[in-house]
């Protein structure tokens, strides 16, 4: 990066340079940040809750509704992309004071959610006889269905929520979701314990308790949400505003342009880690009931990295709509280091204490468990390493997107992913025969190469968008 100008500090019009930026931009990033990663922690809190749970009924049954999640997380994460562009689009609308803009996008963002919602619960009720084509325990297949054929339908709620979470972002008053997230963790644990074994005069649901509990949290998290920006005079009048109920196609279209690449981007992810959940599969019930488990973890962590990206990418979007590309680039820098540090310090409690982490998941006195809680101690002094990556690759998704560059980390993501990460995890676990183990190291390979590719893109944006705009000349090889 370029450093010939003074860095302005995002969304306050100061000039500093030095620790006095760092210190005062931190403050400005984790303010937006801190609430979408504990909004980001609710809905991360359903599934370790389901989980937790799970894990006291049986390796099957943790086996199966981990494959069940998977596949659910999979494609809410794609739908998730396709309306993560509204808080940009809305961020955009409320810089121009566009009332009318924004509520369209709002109208938009709600259609595109319900159209991905409806289509994927249908694939999620449908996709049984491709799971045992690809290798899959059939008993674990029939159970996972069982749990798919109530959890499906959780999608449509579950996305307009995130339609609703990108809304409030874009107009930086996420403090709805705050209320939201201690109301959901608690219904969770209480549904979840009445309905696998049956109080207050419910029927004992056992495994499929689990789904319906998640469904129900989904649902009532969804009219919380409603509820609470009702009462909120800003938010209010675009949630009730006309322009919110009918169609726009400008807007929808937009909503699709901005978001099909992110979500191309979500999908290839969360692809990947599918696709290595199927392979682990094919290697027996335990190690699929160990990915699960060790999965959850990661993805509780990955929450945090989850959020600072967001913020990261509001406050690039800012300085680069004043054409401040140094602060631009300080910021992006400022976001990852904050990931790095976070997922340092958690990796510091996986290294010292492996076994109580796991226990957390898996009941030790349940038959066979033993061996599981092992291998997922193992596998979480790999992720030790792995989770600093994928929060570097993460971040750098959405600096990159706050920069202006969405179709960038798809192609990206195809290489890091796809072309280096999916085949060192075959070739280790596979071909080398070493296990889940392997996997999971060719999984951490496959982040890291994604995470330096992402990163280096970024500085080179962001320094070329600097050049451009300051008047200094563009190296001919980053003029294209």
């Amino acid at each position: 990066m370029s450093t010939d100008m003074n860095a302005t500090t995002a969304g306050t019009g100061s000039t500093e340079t030095g620790a006095g930026w760092w210190l005062k931009n931190s403050r400005v990033l984790l303010k937006l940040a801190f609430p979408l990663i504990l909004t980001n922690f609710a809905y991360v809190a359903l599934t370790t809750v389901d989980i937790i749970m799970l894990g006291r009924l049986g390796a099957v049954e943790i086996a199966a509704a981990g494959l069940a999640i998977a596949l659910f997380n999979q494609l809410r994460t794609t739908g998730t992309g396709l309306v993560t562009g509204v808080s940009n689009l809305v961020a955009e609308a409320r810089a121009r004071h566009d009332k009318e803009r924004i509520g369209a996008l709002l109208f938009a963002g709600f259609f595109w959610a319900t159209l991905c919602g409806v289509a994927f619960c249908a694939a999620l009720l449908l996709i049984g006889p491709l799971l045992v084509l690809l290798g899959q325990d059939p008993a674990v297949v029939d159970k996972a269905e069982e749990f798919l054929m109530v959890l499906a339908p959780g999608m449509l709620p579950c996305l307009w929520f995130q339609n609703l979470r990108h809304f409030t972002t874009g107009l930086k008053r996420p403090g709805p979701l705050l209320a939201i997230t201690l109301a959901s963790v608690g219904a969770t644990i209480a549904l979840n314990y009445m309905l696998i074994h049956g109080t207050f005069g419910l029927p004992a649901f056992g495994f499929v308790g689990v789904a319906i509990a998640t469904v129900t949290v989904f649902l009532l998290s969804f009219v919380a949400f409603v509820a609470l920006i009702m009462r909120d005079s800003v938010l209010r009048p675009y949630l009730t505003s006309p322009d919110a109920r009918r169609w726009n196609g400008d807007a929808v279209r937009s909503v699709w342009r901005l978001g099909l690449p992110i979500s191309g981007t979500y999908a290839s992810e969360a692809g990947f880690f599918s696709v290595l959940t199927l392979i682990i599969g094919s290697l027996g019930v335990e190690a699929l009931a160990a990915q699960t488990v060790l999965n959850q973890i990661v993805y509780i962590v990955f929450m945090i990295s989850a959020g600072l990206s967001h913020a990261a990418s509001i406050h690039i979007s800012e300085a680069g709509g004043g054409n401040d590309y140094v602060t631009a680039g300080r910021m992006g820098l400022l976001g990852t280091a904050w990931g790095v540090i976070a997922t340092l310090v958690i990796a510091v409690v996986y290294l010292a204490i492996p076994n109580p982490i796991v226990s957390l998941f898996l009941s030790a006195e349940h038959a066979g468990n033993a061996d599981i809680i092992a291998l997922t101690a193992t596998g979480l002094l790999i992720a030790a390493l792995m989770q600093v990556f994928d929060a570097i690759q993460n971040i750098g998704n959405g600096i990159l997107r706050g920069i202006g560059d969405t179709a960038g980390p798809f192609r990206i993501s195809l290489v890091g992913y796809w072309l280096i990460g999916l085949p060192a995890g075959y070739l280790l676990g596979v071909a080398a025969d070493w296990g889940v183990e392997g996997v999971w190291i060719g999984q951490t390979v496959g982040l890291a190469a994604t995470a330096a590719i992402l990163l280096a893109a970024f500085l080179r944006r962001a320094d070329r968008l600097h050049r451009a705009t300051s008047g200094s000349p563009v190296p001919q090889s980053e003029s294209s």
